[in-house]
């Protein structure tokens, strides 16, 4: 291929890419404001600038573009706080950041407002709530389960099912800080309340799995 042809497509790629990072940020928008079944397509193309016929080349129903923002964000902000160094030999450390970090994004009012709408769009397709739980809570077990295994194999942890492990505790840290929100029942927790959770959560999961005294 002549370098003028390559270039071409190396531009036209990246237009491709910009128009699609465009069309997502556009839905995101009309998503968090109007709700899964309040959004219309032409109201996206108008958030996003661009014309009905252009959305449809990328994304051919409200469904397929709102299964791809879930991918975009949830397997982001899975990367973001599941970014573990398997050779930190704090292990209570890390943990501790986990759970508090993960804690904080989960009662965000942006975040609240996502699972409401996913949860309420889940019964009429499937499909969206096993793509969110896929690209989020999923992901971010299985990248948690991998720390603990190199951290058994450290023998810093004695765990024999890591994925179970790893599941256990996200509902550690969980506590009763999350649902509140989700339901509109109480206000946010305080970071003391978050605080207290996850050091809980850290204790009793080295209670199970931490190295035991000879």
């Amino acid at each position: 291929m002549d370098p003028l042809t390559l270039a071409s497509k190396r531009e036209d790629a990246a237009q491709d890419s910009s128009k699609r990072r465009d069309i997502l940020n556009g839905a995101r928008h009309v998503f968090r404001a109007h709700g899964f079944d309040g959004a219309s397509m032409g109201d996206i193309a108008k958030a996003a600038s661009v014309s009905k016929g252009t959305l449809y080349v990328y994304f051919d129903s409200k469904e397929a573009l709102f299964r791809a923002l879930i991918d975009v964000d949830r397997r982001d902000a899975a990367e973001r706080l599941f970014d573990l160094d398997q050779d930190e030999p704090d292990v209570r450390g890390v943990l501790t950041r986990l759970g508090t970090s993960f804690i904080s994004m989960m009662i965000q009012p942006d975040h609240v407002s996502l699972l409401r709408m996913v949860i309420g769009a889940a019964e009429k397709f499937p499909a969206l709530g096993r793509a969110f739980f896929e690209a989020g809570p999923c992901y971010g077990v299985k990248r948690l389960s991998t720390y603990l295994a190199a951290q058994r194999a450290a023998g810093r942890l004695l765990i024999e099912d890591t994925d179970l492990a790893a599941a256990q505790f996200m509902g550690l840290i969980q506590g009763s800080l999350t649902k509140g929100p989700l339901f509109g029942v109480n206000e946010r927790p305080s970071p003391e309340d978050i605080e207290v959770t996850v050091a809980s959560a850290v204790r009793v999961f080295f209670a199970a799995y931490g190295p035991k005294a000879s």
